[in-house]
């Protein structure tokens, strides 16, 4: 049995087409509804027409990649109450459409972060790179967030002002604009002003009260998951530690262990995404994959590079850090013995090709992705066969 091989759409404004994923040789779409606001409720005619125009291109869409939750609820302010409920109307109305999994990050204010969304890689392509000195100055001397001194060690704070000082202004620009960048499936940057009063208001949340408001949101809507036969998988941060003073709660091993122990459900569990726990040193992916594997829903496969001054870049699928042979066997492994295809997709490929000439979305290019699947494909092929004989 072999994973269900589907790649990320972001819909009918993506430079990406339905018709070049379907080539690129996947049998499913991951994808969302954008156009709504979150904490909106997604209803079912939406639903169903965006459904409709996947199964016209010969897939199918099992995979909701994000039904986003609101930061009202992560804080447990405003209209988090309505928000939840509107969630739960969401969940039944995917599953009345025939949707099994719902991916969705507890992450506040920002989903993601990079300082280089066009890293240059050795033979050309292009890649996502967090350099760790530009994100310290960034936040210290771009955004001069208050209070960010106290995150930062002098000596690392003496660097990074430095390194600032040497930065010519289109060099600054752009990290400045990578850093502030949208959320995904859209355009849109959000502004300092934006970040700082959206930071400001999660103060008094440390990672402790944040890990009890995911815990509360879950125990409210697991329920209706099971009731409606679906289930929730929760992606991790990225990068998986704090960043601009937010809290981080899906991060590590431990992490995942404390979201197991308080949601007793099947039902609940994990958006298992390599590149996002591969990007720490003391995330151990393979005991991981073996530890959590009934509740992995949803895989992104993708290979981070780090080093020890916190920096890393998106490298090849099959480079990196992370073994992917030894993680494509377990989940091989893992689905003879539940007897499941777990839907996967590859992450972040590179920008290479034609896609070079081409603005995406940063690390959603086509041509990166098809790479990346390819080898991860010939990969889980070359495993099956081998077990079978």
């Amino acid at each position: 049995m072999l994973m269900h091989q589907t790649m990320r759409w972001y819909g009918p404004q993506d430079v990406v087409k339905l018709s070049d994923i379907r080539q690129a040789g996947c049998a499913g779409v991951v994808t969302a509804l954008h156009q709504i606001p979150v904490g909106e409720v997604w209803i079912i005619e939406a639903i169903n027409e965006r459904k409709q125009l996947i199964e016209k291109a010969g897939m199918s869409w099992t995979v909701i990649e994000s039904l986003p939750v609101s930061d009202d609820i992560k804080r447990q302010t405003g209209n988090w109450l309505q928000h939840i409920e509107n969630y739960k109307i969401s969940i039944r109305n995917l599953a009345s459409c025939g949707l099994k999994v719902i991916t969705y990050n507890f992450m506040p204010v920002l989903d993601w972060l990079r300082t280089d969304i066009d890293f240059e890689m050795p033979d050309g392509s292009r890649a996502l790179y967090f350099n760790r000195l530009d994100f310290v100055a960034f936040d210290l001397f771009m955004l001069e967030r208050p209070g960010a001194a106290a995150d930062y060690a002098p000596e690392e704070i003496a660097k990074a002002k430095e390194k600032l000082e040497k930065m010519d202004p289109v060099t600054r620009e752009r990290i400045f604009r990578n850093c502030l960048l949208g959320l995904p499936g859209s355009d849109d940057a959000f502004t300092p002003e934006q970040v700082l009063t959206e930071l400001k208001k999660y103060e008094g949340i440390d990672a402790v009260k944040l890990k009890e408001h995911l815990f509360y949101f879950l125990q409210q809507v697991i329920p209706v998951a099971e009731e409606c036969g679906m289930v929730m998988a929760i992606h991790p941060d990225d990068p998986p530690y704090p960043v601009l003073g937010l809290p981080r709660i899906m991060s590590t091993e431990q992490d995942a262990a404390d979201l197991v122990a308080a949601i007793p459900s099947d039902a609940c569990g994990f958006c298992f995404c390599t590149g996002s726990f591969g990007a720490r040193a003391d995330n151990q992916i393979v005991p991981m994959l073996k530890r959590f594997a009934d509740r992995v829903h949803f895989l992104h496969l993708r290979n981070t590079k780090r080093d020890a001054a916190g920096n890393f870049f998106e490298d090849d699928h099959l480079a990196g850090d992370t073994d992917m042979y030894a993680v494509i066997k377990e989940v091989v492994l893992i689905q003879q013995r539940r007897q499941i295809s777990i839907p996967m997709r590859p992450d972040h490929g590179h920008q290479m090709l034609d896609d070079l000439n081409k603005k995406t979305y940063p690390g959603y290019s086509a041509i990166g992705r098809l790479r990346g699947l390819a080898e991860l494909r010939g990969v889980e092929f070359a495993v099956y066969k081998s077990l079978q004989s």
